[in-house]
């Protein structure tokens, strides 16, 4: 798995638009607590797997050195996400908004400076770590980029659980239990998101940038 040099793929500027809306989103999803069966999770694990499975997609296609400055790229929308909703928070409230949405907002938008930095802090070490270890498992493992990225995902959101929570949480309550619940619950989730992903993302690649994208995953699955 090489790093392409030269003009960036036709792809990448759908796959680089999507994956910026996805940083943000997982910021506004994470307010939410999903329960899937006996699995209880933060809503905004679908659009952060969404992003490790983008990220390892674009390894794949591109090589390390594309999906890396995708990852760093990431930290642009993300930061002037919570710059403009910090500004936004703190303009005047109209009077006439709808009652319980005005009442919402600053709760569901409203984080604490703990929050904001454990997150910007797990996306960065975690993703980047996903894109190495599926560049380097990748290059052992061509036929097979589907465990490949889950591999990689799941010790990406290990390592995520462990950043975010310990940043965000550890010293305020007990972290024992958030522990093991996100990471069972984030890893799960890897097995069945992420090479789905991979797939269509590598699908999506070859279809939009043509024949030589197509001829160099063939390569690889040889």
């Amino acid at each position: 798995m090489e790093s392409r040099t030269g003009p960036l793929p036709a792809s990448m500027l759908l796959l680089g638009t999507f994956y910026g809306g996805m940083v943000t989103l997982a910021g506004v999803l994470g307010a939410k607590q999903v329960a899937l069966g006996p699995l209880a999770v933060e809503a905004g694990i679908f659009p952060f797997l969404l992003l490790v499975g983008i990220s390892s997609g674009v390894t794949r296609l591109h090589g390390e050195r594309v999906g890396q400055m995708l990852v760093r790229l990431g930290f642009v929308p993300l930061i002037a996400a919570i710059v403009l909703t910090l500004i936004v928070l703190q303009l005047p409230t109209d009077p006439g908004m709808y009652p319980p949405a005005k009442e919402a907002f600053p709760i569901i938008l409203g984080q604490s400076w703990r929050l904001m930095a454990a997150g910007i802090v797990a996306y960065g070490v975690s993703v980047t770590l996903n894109v190495s270890v599926f560049a380097w498992l990748g290059a052992r493992m061509k036929s097979w980029p589907g465990i490949a990225g889950f591999v990689a995902a799941a010790l990406s959101q290990i390592v995520d659980t462990f950043i975010f929570i310990s940043i965000a949480f550890l010293g305020v309550r007990p972290v024992a239990s958030l522990y093991a619940g996100q990471m069972i619950s984030k890893v799960v989730l890897s097995a069945i998101m992420v090479p789905l992903v991979i797939r269509l993302v590598m699908s999506l690649g070859a279809r939009i940038d043509g024949p030589a994208i197509s001829a160099a995953k063939c390569g690889d699955d040889r």
